[in-house]
């Protein structure tokens, strides 16, 4: 069973099950890790009885979801079936049964591993005949001519079409073509040349594709007219192709796709000689194919690296560069980033008579989440500016949030009033993790969800709830890449964990207050990298 993955951010994956069961998650001890912040650690899980595959949820929070139904119980999977988790998407996939793989003759069919092929020494001195010693001596010319002739730099369309001129040069045909694999297993046609210009389509049989391609045998069909494989290939026989030789594109690191030629009529039959010296061809080919695919590689890498540097500035750029000054209160905000970028935002808004206090998390990663940060920021603007209270805001930049992005892009937030005078805070929480009101006497309340995410539903309400700050009372408000940071055993930091922290550092001033909680996750994690922002919030009030 080959799972496909398309993840939230429009990554695409795959993941082929090895064993009887595969289970998904964020977790690293999950056989499939998705960098979701929203599934559960191991989220749901497919399993093999006898020859049927089924999938079931293992108690997430936000279900498991097979062709948009919600799981209530284990259900059997079929190839087209899609399962939805969070904001990813898996399509299910069954290979071909197949045949066995080896060197096999068929007939007028003779298949032979490539590489036993490659791996054929050189004729012994003694006993081999002058004829087999030419042979063998004008075929190490070829590949070295080949060798530099591929040495130079060259983009991977000119490589496939100066492969395919060796190929008609040394090994002589009508029409040949390159087919590589796909991330998804599938070949696609990436080359083709031919002698003939009234040549129809290059198309070969699933059988050549899958013997040659996927399990790496050269191929030598002698007649495919005589070989009821090939017969049923109308692309082949209706075109008077009549002789086949293939081999696969073959690295250490394994096959990357065939190469095939083909002869019409009776002009030309391949011979065993000319399937070893394609094979030949064939390998020296792949090791430049995989060089360019290594330097496509390593610009998209580049690409995306200065895409995430992009992301990172303009995330950067929505922080506050500082915070007010409140009488009678002290605060800190802090943004340590991960590897990576995440949508962490937070500010602090001065208002006629109240401050304004927020802090958010969007879904997503890069360049998007960025995006979705900005236009978050930009929809609670007005609103906030306008004095409406916490629910209102939320509830107007929710609707706004739906209307503008994808079904799969939402954000938590926590957002909240606080009355400088009195002390008292009014506070909307949407999802977001639960801020923490530490009194001065070490007693932790919880400030948890009174509504969904930002932008989940089309039309949410949202409740608000109130708290007080006494002299010496510290609110923290903070993100899920404080409490989901993991040590090497893969056990999170955890709420559990940050309120007794709070207990014991209560009396610290907010930045002071900060760092220690950062010490103290370096030490939790243990050098770990962090897989998602720190941001944090810590605002005490100094007097009454």
């Amino acid at each position: 069973m080959l799972l496909r993955v398309q993840t939230a951010d429009g990554e695409t994956l795959q993941h082929r099950a090895e064993d009887d069961e595969v289970t998904v998650g964020r977790s690293s001890s999950a056989h499939l890790t998705l960098s979701d912040r929203f599934l559960s650690r191991v989220h749901a899980r497919f399993y093999r009885v006898d020859d049927e595959w089924w999938v079931e949820d293992l108690g997430s929070r936000n279900g498991t979801h097979l062709n948009d139904q919600r799981l209530e119980e284990a259900a059997q999977v079929k190839a087209g079936d899609t399962i939805r988790i969070s904001g990813c998407v898996i399509t299910v996939e069954f290979d071909d049964p197949g045949k066995s793989s080896g060197s096999t003759d068929w007939g007028a069919t003779i298949f032979r591993a490539a590489s036993d092929l490659l791996q054929t020494d050189a004729p012994a001195a003694v006993a081999a005949s002058p004829d087999d010693l030419r042979g063998y001596a004008e075929r190490l010319r070829v590949l070295n001519e080949v060798h530099h002739a591929l040495s130079r730099p060259i983009s991977l369309q000119e490589l496939l079409d100066l492969i395919l001129d060796r190929a008609f040069e040394h090994v002589g045909c009508e029409e040949g073509a390159i087919f590589l694999r796909e991330s998804n297993g599938k070949y696609e046609r990436a080359a083709i040349r031919s002698t003939n210009t009234e040549s129809g389509e290059y198309l070969y049989s699933v059988t050549l594709l899958r013997e040659v391609g996927d399990k790496g045998l050269a191929a030598l069909v002698l007649d495919a007219g005589a070989d009821e494989r090939f017969r049923d290939a109308m692309s082949i026989m209706s075109s008077g192709v009549r002789s086949l030789v293939a081999a696969p594109l073959m690295d250490p690191e394994g096959s990357l796709g065939l190469i095939v030629l083909n002869s019409r009529l009776h002009k030309r039959q391949f011979t065993e000689d000319d399937m070893s010296l394609l094979t030949s061809l064939a390998s020296v080919a792949a090791l430049r194919i995989r060089n360019v695919a290594l330097a496509i590689e390593a610009a998209e890498r580049q690409r995306l690296q200065e895409e995430l540097d992009l992301a990172r500035r303009i995330q950067v750029a929505l922080l506050p560069a500082s915070l007010p000054e409140i009488e009678g209160y002290e605060l800190c905000g802090t943004n340590l980033p991960s590897r990576g970028v995440s949508g962490d935002f937070y500010e602090i808004v001065p208002r006629e008579s109240d401050y304004f206090l927020l802090i958010a998390d969007v879904s997503g990663k890069g360049i998007a989440a960025s995006l979705l940060t900005a236009s978050f920021e930009a929809l609670a603007a007005g609103p906030i500016e306008d004095g409406a209270p916490p629910e209102q805001v939320t509830a107007r930049v929710s609707k706004r949030l739906f209307e503008r992005t994808p079904p799969a892009k939402y954000a938590t937030a926590w957002l909240g009033t606080l009355d400088h005078r009195t002390g008292a805070v009014r506070y909307t929480n949407a999802g977001h993790n639960p801020a923490l009101h530490v009194r001065s006497s070490g007693e932790v309340e919880i400030l948890g969800p009174t509504g969904v995410p930002v932008g989940l539903l089309q039309n949410s309400s949202y409740e608000a709830s109130d708290i007080t700050l006494e002299s010496n009372d510290l609110l923290l408000l903070y993100t899920d890449g404080i409490t989901e940071s993991e040590d090497h055993d893969g056990e999170e930091f955890g709420l559990e964990r940050l309120m007794e922290f709070c207990r014991e550092h209560r009396d610290l001033a907010p930045k002071e207050f900060a760092r220690a909680l950062e010490t103290d996750l370096d030490s939790f994690t243990r050098g770990q990298p962090a897989a998602d922002d720190r941001t944090v919030v810590v605002l005490r009030r100094t007097s009454d």
